[in-house]
């Protein structure tokens, strides 16, 4: 007996065994690596989430619009549309018609749970957009044979500056681009199983309800793919059962807001703030047709160095299904944005999941686990030099701005200099371990881009906006402390701030100054935000100065509080 288990275990070389933990462990190592990549995302995408203000626009504007759905399940007496504010969103009091408003309900819950803050605010697209990063790790896994480029995928599109700073705002397009991977990675599912062509409708669904007719271009993309890669998938009556299924909430949403605002809602909502950035730009966001290729310049590195490779090794291999769908999503999905005559630094981001799987693809041929434990291959590889060069350029960058901001250089800043020695000594390691032709250097960068990513978000520094104007919050307090509820209160400043009007709760409206004088006069109870040099330019009567900050002092005429007293006391 004992021969014969001998003869048995003999029997089991080492390519059985290695067979056999495969059979044996496989449906556990997807999902451990979805729930790493989801921690690390979560972590990354939430550290400091209410650390620094609101931004404008879009984040103040959805913050607000969530503030009245939340207030009106509380108080619907108060509101325009009662308890259905949810349903029929409000702006400051009148009809939002600008987007649908399933993040904004979603921030609204937050709120009622955490306060009305800035994390409870960012909160919902945090959770959405870490929750992208495992959802493209299962995409990669569709698309390619082994693991490694869906892992090296995942964890770029991770450590991508935009995809984060993005993804922590309270804004739509990290949600956007989540609903989109999920209807992505159950029609790459339904290839193998027709019933998750289930899902493909409700992320389409989902993505109508937060962003609208965009989701027309993003499930095209993947129908676009269908058709190329398995057409056979056109016919399943899954997936038709679960367009039909996903479209009927956005079609009953779209539907009420036609019986209650009738012909204004589709041209509003339609015409002037979605289809019509097609061919003129809407508030003045414009740019040229290279805007988002500068985009990619600017805010794509150090992974950028890795992506003419990536497209070309996917051009070798067009006849293969990753290859099929990186190209089609890039291309026209570029395309179709660098056309369009709007132009908004956000609207990129459904592009960065496939540029991710693109770089992943690369560093997968070059990616040898051996390195790691010391065993050179016979035959040298030959990374290429324009990396070398490349990488050595950045770290020296990153060398000559940490001279600046250190403690020594012409500008100190003590937590900027922290964050850039970490990037330069990323760098300069991963140079060296090119030079080397160590492709350890992969492990290197993604570690230290993750890194110094979490340093940058630990920091004020990662929403740098909000250096473009003055701080909202204390002139926020200083309107809020100073004038009765649901006051109008005028302002010198050029430009509308979403963001004041959120804090101070309280509607500020832009008004030339010209036009000051009259409004002045005029008005029951006016209230003025202004500069001194203004104000001093205005000689404006009976002016009575409530506070100053961030210098910004805030006025209203003498007599307001003698008229508001003599209304008080006057009989019935």
């Amino acid at each position: 007996m004992t021969s014969r288990l001998g003869e048995m275990m003999g029997s089991w070389n080492g390519s059985t065994l290695g067979k056999l933990k495969r059979i044996t462990f496989q449906p556990w190592i997807d999902p451990l690596w979805m729930v790493a990549l989801g921690l690390a995302a979560l972590l990354l995408l939430t550290v400091n989430l209410g650390g620094v203000p609101l931004r404008d626009w879009d984040e103040g504007t959805v913050a607000q619009v969530a503030r009245e759905i939340w207030r009106s399940s509380t108080d619907p007496v108060s509101s325009p549309t009662g308890s259905l504010t949810w349903l029929y969103p409000t702006l400051e009091g009148q009809p939002y018609l600008n987007k649908p408003t399933l993040l904004h309900i979603l921030i609204a819950q937050c709120f009622a749970i955490g306060g009305v803050n800035e994390w409870m605010a960012r909160l919902p697209g945090a959770l959405l957009t870490a929750l992208s990063v495992p959802l493209l790790y299962g995409i990669g896994r569709e698309i390619f044979v082994k693991r490694t480029p869906a892992v090296f995928a995942a964890l770029i599109y991770l450590t991508w500056l935009p995809v984060v700073r993005h993804g922590r705002l309270a804004m739509l397009d990290g949600a956007l681009v989540c609903f989109f991977l999920f209807s992505l990675w159950c029609l790459l599912r339904a290839r193998r199983d027709l019933r998750w062509g289930l899902g493909v409708g409700i992320g389409f669904g989902l993505m109508a309800l937060t962003k609208g007719p965009i989701a027309l271009l993003l499930i095209g993309l993947g129908f676009g793919f269908i058709a190329w890669d398995t057409p056979r998938l056109l016919t399943s009556r899954y997936l038709w059962c679960g367009m039909g299924l996903g479209s009927a909430p956005a079609i009953a949403w779209y539907g009420a807001q036609w019986v209650r605002y009738g012909p204004s809602f589709w041209g509003i909502n339609l015409v002037d703030q979605s289809f019509s950035r097609l061919w003129k730009p809407v508030e003045g966001n414009q740019g040229a047709v290279w805007y988002y290729l500068w985009e990619i310049l600017k805010y794509t590195l150090p992974w950028l160095i890795f992506l003419p490779q990536g497209f070309w090794l996917a051009w070798k291999n067009r006849e293969l299904g990753w290859a099929k769908l990186v190209l089609l999503w890039s291309a026209v999905y570029l395309l179709v944005i660098s056309l369009m005559q709007t132009k908004l630094p956000w609207y990129i981001m459904p592009l960065y999941p496939a540029l991710a799987l693109v770089a992943g693809a690369m560093l997968a041929t070059i990616w040898n686990p051996k390195d790691i434990i010391g065993i050179r291959p016979i035959t040298q590889r030959k990374f290429s030099q324009s990396w070398i060069m490349a990488l050595g350029g950045l770290a020296t960058v990153g060398w000559i701005l940490c001279l600046i901001f250190s403690p020594i250089g012409p500008f100190p800043q003590p937590i900027l200099d922290i964050i850039v020695t970490a990037i330069a000594l990323t760098l300069t390691v991963t140079t060296i371990l090119v030079i080397r032709q160590d492709s350890q250097f992969i492990l290197v960068l993604m570690w230290g881009c993750y890194v110094s990513l979490l340093l940058l978000m630990v920091s004020p520094y990662w929403l740098w906006e909000l250096q473009e104007s003055y701080p909202v919050k204390p002139v926020a307090t200083l309107i809020q402390q100073n004038t009765p509820p649901e006051t109008v209160v005028l302002t010198s400043y050029p430009d509308g701030r979403p963001s004041l009007n959120f804090y101070s709760d309280r509607r500020v409206i832009p008004i030339a100054e010209k036009q000051i004088p009259a409004r002045w006069s005029q008005q029951p109870y006016p209230y003025l935000l202004t500069d001194q040099a203004t104000l001093k330019r205005l000689a404006l009567p009976s002016v009575q100065v409530l506070g100053m900050a961030e210098g910004w002092l805030l006025v209203e005429r003498a007599q307001n509080l003698k008229v508001a007293q003599q209304s008080a006391n006057r009989p019935g």
